[in-house]
């Protein structure tokens, strides 16, 4: 069993193509042993967003922190704070921070992801 706490989780930049203003935890995943599911918290600064991207599995994610809007294909959907999103197989998606505080979601997916 693992108990932890996000502020003890190491933060780590996102620099790939197509982010901005991104940092990653990872409270659970496969380094602690979780063979199926890891738990990433993501947070974006204000004005800063993750890639336009799809991908093959879905991803459920909680919105822990601030506001902003989800792209659902080329749409913009609102989002805040105790919000819950399911992004579903193959639908393209993008996370942007609209809001004049960080906005901070946690996003399940898969261990192959880690």
């Amino acid at each position: 069993m693992k108990i932890t706490r996000l502020e003890a989780c190491e933060t780590v930049p996102i620099t790939m193509e197509g982010v901005m203003g991104a940092t990653k935890q990872v409270p659970i995943g496969k380094a602690d042993g979780a063979p199926n599911f890891s738990i990433r918290v993501f947070t974006l600064e204000p004005g800063g967003h993750t890639p336009h991207h799809q991908h093959e599995t879905e991803h459920l994610n909680y919105i822990l922190e601030g506001s902003g809007e989800v792209l659902e294909g080329d749409q913009p959907r609102a989002i805040d704070k105790g919000d819950f999103v399911l992004v579903r197989p193959n639908e393209r998606h993008q996370y942007r921070n609209t809001g004049a505080t960080p906005l901070v979601f946690m996003c399940m997916v898969p261990s192959v992801y880690e």
